[in-house]
């Protein structure tokens, strides 16, 4: 059963600029016990992962039941901390949303200020009034990560992040997630927000943007992947099923 939400906070804080949190994004009860077994302190499950492992698409295309059916496998599989996207908390109300959490085992969730369908930004004083509900019912019980949708939304002004990211750290939010923020803003929102930044990465091989290390320097605290260790995997799927229609 994976590990305690003390332990997984505790991960976030007091790091090298070099040595950011790496959490990879496990789809299933496997690939979770790969990531755990090669020694990460932590994982993070990405709901883009899941849905397409689960035949659905991202967006909170997935039905609750199945989402966190698929996160209580993980982290049922691993003995390390496991924090769950749950992407706009998929309709629930906060009371819900955080007995589901609890009860499937995750230390932390990513909560996103985009509204579906139709990934509209919701109103930053609504999103923190909502973040401020789900911290009243989950005390210290989760670590809540708060998604900021701006930078994916068009609003190239980091300002705009900075403002929202102190609205859900004063709710309560742990840690805050730019998702999409060019790296050379990370520091900026650090600071002005005083919370571990979570930065997504490509992935290694990918080249695309910096890897780890790097937005480590630039001022993330932890990275992420997205579905992208998906899909990489699925390329190597692929090769395979190509390999075997030669054969």
């Amino acid at each position: 059963m994976a590990g305690g939400v003390e332990e997984f906070r505790a991960l976030h804080h007091g790091r090298e600029a070099r040595d950011p949190l790496v959490l990879p994004g496990p789809w299933d009860a496997a690939s979770a016990r790969v990531f755990a077994d090669a020694g990460f302190a932590a994982l993070a499950t990405p709901s883009a992962g899941i849905a397409r492992a689960l035949g659905y698409g991202d967006g909170e295309a997935t039905p609750v039941a199945e989402m966190f059916a698929a996160i209580t496998r993980i982290t049922r599989a691993v003995d390390v901390p496991v924090t769950a996207d749950v992407e706009a908390g998929y309709g629930l109300r906060p009371r819900e949303l955080v007995e589901r959490l609890l009860a499937a085992g995750a230390v932390g969730c990513n909560l996103e200020d985009t509204v579906h369908p139709g990934k509209t930004l919701r109103e930053a004083a609504e999103q923190a009034e909502f973040l401020a509900e789900v911290r009243a019912e989950a005390g210290d019980g989760l670590f809540i990560n708060a998604r900021v949708d701006t930078f994916v939304r068009g609003v190239e002004d980091p300002g705009a992040a900075v403002e929202r990211g102190r609205l859900y750290a004063a709710a309560g939010a742990d840690g805050v997630y730019p998702i999409g923020a060019p790296p050379r803003h990370l520091a900026l929102l650090a600071q002005e927000t005083g919370l571990p930044v979570n930065a997504l990465a490509a992935g290694p091989g990918s080249g695309q943007g910096p890897g780890p290390a790097e937005l480590g320097r630039l001022g993330a605290s932890r990275i992420t992947f997205g579905g992208g260790l998906l899909e990489r995997t699925l390329r190597g799927v692929e090769e395979l099923a190509r390999e075997l229609g030669r054969g």
